[in-house]
This record gives C-alpha cells, sequence and structure tokens, in this order.
C-alpha cells in the first residue's frame, strides 16, 4: 500500500458480508490490506471509519488523524472480577438445571457449568429455568 494523504474527509465504501468486505478509502480499494474496521457515527458528527491494518501492509499515512498508543487490554482482571461476583450456589443450580447441557459423556458436569457461564457473560442467560421448573406456591400470610 502507498502513501494516502488526507487532511479533509473523504469518501470511503465498505462492502461487507458476514464473511467478507471491500473496503475503499478515496476510490481506492485498500481490502488486501486491511485485518478489520470499525465504522462509528455520533449524533451530529461526521462518520469515522477506523481501519485496522494487517501485518504485511506497509503503509505510510500524513494527514489528520486520532491517535490512540497502548496494546490490548488484559482481559484476565476483568475475567477474575466477573468470576468472583459468580454465587457457586446459583451457579450450580442453573447447570444441573440445564438437561439440554448434560448428555452423560466424560466431565459434562464440567462441560455444562462453562456453557452456562459462557451465556452469562455474552448476557444470553437471564435466570433460565427449564419448562419443567416447580414454581414455589408463596408463604402463607401470618397473623399479627
Amino acid at each position: 500500500m502507498t502513501e494516502m494523504r488526507y487532511d479533509e474527509p473523504v469518501p470511503v465504501r465498505v462492502a461487507a458480508d458476514a464473511r467478507h468486505a471491500r473496503v475503499e478509502v478515496n476510490g481506492r480499494d485498500v481490502t488486501r490490506d486491511v485485518r478489520g474496521y470499525q465504522l462509528m457515527q455520533e449524533a451530529g458528527q461526521a462518520p469515522q471509519l477506523l481501519v485496522q491494518l494487517a501485518p504485511w501492509a506497509g503503509v505510510e499515512w500524513e494527514g489528520v488523524a486520532r491517535v490512540v498508543v497502548g496494546s490490548p487490554p488484559d482481559p484476565g482482571p476483568a475475567a477474575a472480577a466477573f468470576l468472583a461476583a459468580i454465587d457457586g450456589r446459583e451457579l450450580e443450580k442453573a447447570t444441573l438445571a440445564r438437561h439440554d447441557l448434560l448428555d452423560g459423556q466424560p466431565h459434562e458436569f464440567s462441560r455444562a457449568m462453562l456453557a452456562v457461564l459462557i451465556e452469562m457473560v455474552r448476557g444470553d442467560w437471564a435466570g433460565w429455568e427449564p419448562a419443567d421448573a416447580v414454581t414455589p406456591e408463596p408463604a402463607p400470610e401470618r397473623a399479627p
């Protein structure tokens, strides 16, 4: 990829499906040099295209850009905080209630527990209960 110089907004075109994307910047196809991209826009602001270059992309850039310096965040502390917040009893109860995950194969409980944790992380888990779950009756009211 050769030098690209843009001091003002330029036309971009992204044509994508679930597996592939074609990225053009100012009429120039840069797809081969792109590892990923993010298209963002805030209300009242011009859209921004963040292009993540592939390791083999030799590019020179001169112009106005927002620069972010750093390395990807370490997921360890966030994972540790998430796991520390899990109630072991609730996790075990939720896992045992998931008959669809218990297949009788070796290590089924561990695999089922990991699947439940993954659902929790993704936000797909909302206190899942099986269709045949027994709903407890409310306790009778006591006289004062």
